[in-house]
């Protein structure tokens, strides 16, 4: 198997017309990503030589998705079923060797089973399994000797047929010359006038190529996608096998059955995450990083003994150690947290960096701002950094205590050690080490009354 190439099919074209969208079916996102690109990356562990993905349904959605240049598309127009999909892959297949063929909305099958596909014996092999409940599915026929002799799809199927629990997945593995073969010989003489792959089976046994099986691990490898129910049930299948994975490592999941990934998850020693996550991109938890109930953490860098409060939403941060984030705290791209940054509730930042001990604790905005070390933000501050047509940045210097209600109009720089005085708007440059201020004066008018509501009668 090492010496001949490998070539991989993968049949994606179906409308998926119970999934009632215009998106393509294969282009439904699983955990964050494409059914079709989870195939793609179950492939890619095969190390093949070729690969072809037969689109049909949704036009150029379906390779304008992949910019991936070893792959190649091909359309099928019309589609007139399995086996005629095949057909239009095998002008573009390596000669010799084998072909394996993948359908793009069957998502979850382990590398490993695919990798037992692969190196099958040199006849044709076909991953099967047994169901409880069938139907749906084709059945393989067996003789007295229990070899396959055939596959029989349902709705062509005689009654003891349709009892038979062992089904056909439709992911096989052949001779590529001999699949080539099979492949002309097909008909259209069933239920619904289509050429079936499937048909290659009776083929294969009256050709005498031996014909075998291999099953997968799990029943849930098998299971492709036709609607968007079976999209949900699948969805939770994949997020408690990543939870199953992180638990292994030793990460602390409050419920695994409340926890999503979304894109890649990493995670250190003595991670602890609470119910309702959601991680989305590239996500990392150094050691002993906790992540409380209902955050949205994407692309994200959260350093050792990091604590994120519940409800807090980060994307495209990286974050020191020791700090403390939220609750209700939302940090957007750009935001770089030093060691022992504290972030309260009903804190923004967006393109900020904030040194090393310093606290925005409640009701603040800072973006387009470098935030220097030891530095205290009130209650209610705002760096007002656009002007209706360009950003402007804010610069702060250490050891600044920045009284509550203060905005700063950008561009302005605050001078090392500078105290503001509460409910200030600060236009220009303040010196280091004083208090800076600016306020109107207060007055009080007497013999004012406050409005009071009509009566409505």
């Amino acid at each position: 198997m090492k010496n001949t190439p490998l070539n991989v099919v993968v049949l994606a074209a179906g409308k998926g017309t119970r999934m009632h969208s215009r998106l393509p079916k294969v282009l439904h996102a699983l955990g964050g990503k494409s059914l079709l690109a989870h195939v793609l990356d179950r492939v890619r562990t095969l190390r093949a030589g070729r690969t072809v993905v037969v689109y049909g349904h949704g036009g150029d959605a379906v390779p304008a998705g992949f910019a991936d240049p070893t792959l190649k598309f091909v359309l099928q127009e019309p589609q007139l079923g399995t086996g005629h999909a095949v057909q239009q892959a095998l002008p573009h297949l390596l000669p010799g060797g084998s072909t394996v063929i993948l359908y793009g909305d069957v998502p979850l099958t382990r590398s490993e089973t695919l990798v037992r596909l692969a190196a099958s014996p040199s006849g044709l092999s076909l991953l099967t399994a047994e169901l409880d409940d069938p139907t749906g599915y084709g059945r393989i026929v067996r003789d007295a000797h229990g070899t396959i002799v055939r596959i029989v799809e349902e709705r062509d199927a005689t009654a003891n047929e349709k009892r038979i629990r062992e089904i056909n997945t439709g992911m096989l593995c052949a001779p590529t010359a001999r699949l080539g073969e099979w492949l002309e010989k097909l008909t259209n003489r069933n239920a619904q006038k289509e050429y079936y792959l499937t048909d290659i089976v009776a083929l294969a046994f009256a050709s005498k190529a031996p014909v075998s099986a291999i099953h997968p691990a799990e029943t849930w490898e098998i299971l492709g996608v036709n609607s968007k129910e079976q999209l949900a049930y699948l969805e939770r299948v994949y997020q408690l096998e990543c939870a199953r994975e992180l638990m292994r490592k030793g990460v602390t999941l409050a419920d695994p059955w409340r926890f999503d990934v979304r894109g890649e998850l990493v995670c250190g020693l003595d991670v602890s995450i609470d119910a309702n996550c959601v991680f989305e991109g590239k996500v990392s938890l150094a050691d002993d990083a906790k992540v409380g109930a209902g955050c949205i953490l994407k692309d994200t860098e959260i350093g050792a003994g990091t604590v994120i409060a519940p409800y807090s939403h980060l994307d495209g941060v990286v974050a020191g150690k020791h700090c403390r984030i939220g609750p209700y705290a939302r940090l957007r791209p750009g935001t770089r947290l030093a060691d022992e940054v504290h972030v309260g509730n009903f804190v923004e930042i967006k393109a900020t960096e904030v040194g090393h001990k310093s606290k925005a604790n409640h009701l603040t905005y800072l973006g387009d701002s470098v935030i220097g070390r030891n530095v205290n933000i009130g209650a209610g501050t705002i760096t007002c950094n656009y002007d209706g047509a360009n950003k402007h940045r804010t610069v702060i210097e250490d050891d600044v205590f920045v009284g509550s209600d203060t905005q700063f109009v950008a561009p302005v720089t605050v001078g090392r050690g500078t105290t503001i005085g509460a409910g200030s708007t600060i236009t220009r440059n303040t010196p280091p080490g004083e208090l800076t201020l600016s306020r109107a004066k207060q007055v009080s008018v007497p013999g004012w009354k406050r409005p009071v509501k009509k009566s409505q009668k």
